[in-house]
């Protein structure tokens, strides 16, 4: 049987983490890290974990805990040759077992990426709002928020 692993990603982790990057940056719905110095810049703000399914990197999760509370949940990459297998949702529990207590979490997806938003949504994160050209690439995204403290 297949064991999903998580591993917290160090700088000596760069390349791996920028090769699963490579191979979704392409796509549309997803604004990607393009280069060391942004990957270092991530590793630096994020908490950062490398996802590897039987000792191989597969895709990587993050996180940054922000002031007052507020986790935002920055980052989710699976290798599309793995996508469809459950990994994203086993990430998705992954991080909520570290910051699962936070008053409010927040992710920023694209509007088409309908997968991700069902995730979320059945995790409890609810619509909050519409932001146009959100990473500067011209493309719009959602902002999903949990919140507690209301």
């Amino acid at each position: 049987m297949s064991e999903i692993t998580f591993h917290k990603a160090t700088l000596d982790d760069v390349d791996a983490y920028l090769a699963i990057e490579q191979k979704v940056i392409h796509l549309r719905m997803y604004s990607g890290i393009s280069d060391r110095e942004e990957a270092r810049e991530d590793f630096a703000t994020n908490e950062v974990y490398l996802i590897k399914k039987d000792g191989v990197v597969i895709g990587s999760t993050e996180y940054q805990i922000q002031e007052g509370g507020i986790v935002y949940m920055s980052g989710l990459v699976i290798d599309p040759d793995f996508q469809g297998l459950g990994i994203a949702r086993k990430a998705i529990e992954f991080r909520l077992s570290l910051v699962g207590d936070a008053k409010r979490m927040y992710v920023v997806t694209h509007p088409h990426n309908s997968k991700v938003i069902g995730m979320y949504l059945s995790y409890g994160f609810m619509i909050e709002s519409w932001k146009d050209d959100y990473y500067g690439d011209g493309e719009p995204r959602l902002i999903l928020v949990f919140d507690r403290s209301k």
